[in-house]
């Protein structure tokens, strides 16, 4: 066995990148305060070809060199817009269409392995502030609520794992359409 070499990945050029069918899935940042976190879902987002990122309230935006360290070249593929509010940017996304779900611990939520996705449709994943979460105001707004289940003492995963298993997930059952 050996690795294989950059040149033999056949990744796509930005250019070809930015007119490649996307997944009908836009990410949603709700809060998040860590440059790191952010630069991470961004890289996540290019890997699955992800629409578009709406980065909301105290979540940083590029420029930013943290963000740049670990996104990887990924804040110029994939399509990012800034809200100011959480709230305002879920009633556009439904305004749009889109199923807004929340990726959250709550009462009513759905484990991840159970969530179908409509193959169809268009689908907005909104993730929260590493400790506090997605705001109550946004909860009250969202169309479901999914969430990782967990067997340890911790009650979280950090938001770019959490994205990384979510979007892995999404991913697979919207690509077998």
């Amino acid at each position: 066995m050996r690795k294989t070499k950059n040149e033999e990945l056949e990744r796509l050029s930005i250019g070809e990148y930015k007119k490649a069918s996307k997944l009908p899935v836009v990410i949603v940042l709700d809060n998040v305060r860590s440059t790191h976190n952010v630069g991470s879902v961004f890289r996540t987002a290019d890997a699955f070809r992800i629409e578009r990122i709406i980065l909301c309230g105290i979540t940083a935006t590029p420029p930013q060199r943290d963000i740049y360290k670990t996104a990887l070249g990924a804040t110029e593929s994939v399509d990012w817009v800034y809200r100011e509010s959480t709230a305002d940017a879920v009633g556009e996304l439904k305004g749009e269409g889109y199923r807004v779900i929340a990726v959250e611990q709550a009462d009513e939520s759905i484990c991840l392995e159970d969530f179908m996705p409509d193959p169809s449709g268009r689908l907005a994943l909104i993730f929260g502030h590493e400790v506090a979460g997605v705001q109550e105001e946004v909860m009250a707004l969202v169309d479901g609520c999914i969430e990782i289940p967990q067997a340890g003492t911790k009650h979280s995963l950090n938001i770019s794992v959490t994205a990384g298993i979510v979007l892995w997930e999404i991913y697979g059952k919207l690509s077998k359409k």
